[in-house]
């Protein structure tokens, strides 16, 4: 039995369980995500993201939310790697538009 393909779309879905801690919306909609990397030999996910401010007390949690949500969305996934950036800044620029409806941008 051959396991499961891990594909960006299941690590995005994964990801939209994990929630900004003051901001009412998913890291993916929020555009925190800036790039998924998946090795299928290695059953592996890399995820590059930022926060919406560099000085975020909790952003240690945001990142470990997100490894625990891949791992339990994704069964086959063997190991996660997160790297927080903060280059390029975020901006509200990069929401969508679900988001910024949500929050009142549109």
């Amino acid at each position: 039995m051959s396991e499961e393909e891990i594909t960006v779309e299941k690590v995005l879905e994964a990801l939209k369980m994990v929630y900004d801690p003051e901001i009412p919306v998913n890291v993916v909609d929020l555009g925190l995500i800036y790039d998924i990397q998946i090795n299928q030999q290695e059953r592996s996910v890399y995820v590059k993201m930022t926060l919406t401010a560099p000085g975020c007390p909790v952003g240690f949690l945001v990142v470990e939310q997100a490894k625990e949500a891949i791992r339990s969305m994704i069964p086959s996934v063997k190991k996660v790697d997160v790297e927080l950036t903060f280059n390029p800044p975020w901006t509200p620029d990069r929401m969508s538009d679900e988001a910024k409806e949500i929050l009142g941008f549109i």
